[in-house]
């Protein structure tokens, strides 16, 4: 079933996000933040599902800074920065009750908005490690997660990736999902466009190169104190890893209300691969936490 999904940009500082919308446009909003290598389109299945199940709700999702019809960039791919970027949208569109979900890159950038900013109810953070968070060093030291190191240098990736954006996305498209054909054509070719040039694949690759930054900037978060804003974090059951390390990660650098759920048949492409399942957690979440 077709949703309507409305377009804007909205200047933030240098940037223009580009913000696409479902739903009903004063209803609680769940601003969702999308990873590497993806565009807000991955959220349109979610987006679908919530738009049948609470057509009250106001689903937001942007293209982050450098990708797709977003411009400008933030300084060298750093989540902190993009977390106050996503800070200044909220307060631009005045949204009051959010919940804010990340995938992958974006679910890092989900995280240091939960460690800086207290002004969404709630998180969810999926599909993804965080940078200076156990497991951080077990998975940097697995060899299947070899992409990190590649991406992490300069210009290289940029002059191997260009013009081979749609053959090298698949790659991870077919090897980290449980069932790869649950990841459209449309969706594919839509993400393949959105890092055409070379500064949005430099966009995106810089979400890697800032890791170390990453790593440096929510250590010294979980020294400042602990964080009462719920926090759910979800993994594909095909995606391998031990959902209850990354809940001590998270409980051992102070968020004190976690919860953690698994999506079934789904790998590290879970909202596209499982929408419906995904929405229904995320809005069970919501409602749990509800004020």
């Amino acid at each position: 079933m077709a949703i309507e999904v409305r377009h804007s940009n909205v200047p933030i500082g240098d940037l223009v996000l580009h913000v696409a919308e479902s739903g009903a446009s004063d209803g609680p909003p769940f601003l969702f933040l999308h990873g590497w290598p993806e565009s807000w389109r991955t959220w349109l299945g979610v987006m679908t599902a919530a738009d049948a199940d609470r057509p009250d709700a106001r689903v937001i999702a942007i293209d982050l800074p450098g990708i797709g019809a977003s411009g400008g960039a933030v300084e060298a791919g750093s989540k902190l920065r993009l977390a106050e970027t996503v800070h200044a949208l909220v307060e631009r569109l005045g949204l009051t009750g959010t919940t804010l979900v990340g995938h992958d890159a974006g679910g890092m950038a989900a995280y240091a908005y939960l460690r800086r900013f207290e002004d969404v109810d709630r998180v969810v953070v999926m599909n993804t490690v965080i940078p200076g968070v156990d497991p951080w060093d077990e998975v940097l030291r697995n060899p299947y997660i070899w992409h990190f190191g590649l991406h992490g240098v300069p210009d290289l990736p940029e002059t191997l990736v260009h013009g081979r954006q749609a053959e090298y996305f698949d790659y991870f498209y077919n090897v980290l999902s449980a069932d790869p054909s649950r990841v459209s054509a449309e969706n594919r070719a839509a993400h393949a466009a959105a890092y055409g040039s070379r500064e949005a694949l430099t966009a995106g690759f810089d979400l890697y190169r800032a890791f170390p930054q990453d790593a440096r900037d929510n250590a010294a978060s979980a020294k400042a104190g602990d964080t009462g804003t719920p926090l759910l974090y979800l993994r594909g059951d095909h995606e391998g890893g031990d959902i209850d390390a990354y809940a001590r990660g998270f409980r051992d650098a102070g968020v004190r209300n976690l919860a953690t759920a698994t999506v079934r048949d789904a790998g590290h492409f879970s909202q596209e691969e499982q929408p419906a399942t995904v929405w229904r957690l995320i809005s069970d979440f919501a409602e749990s936490t509800a004020p």
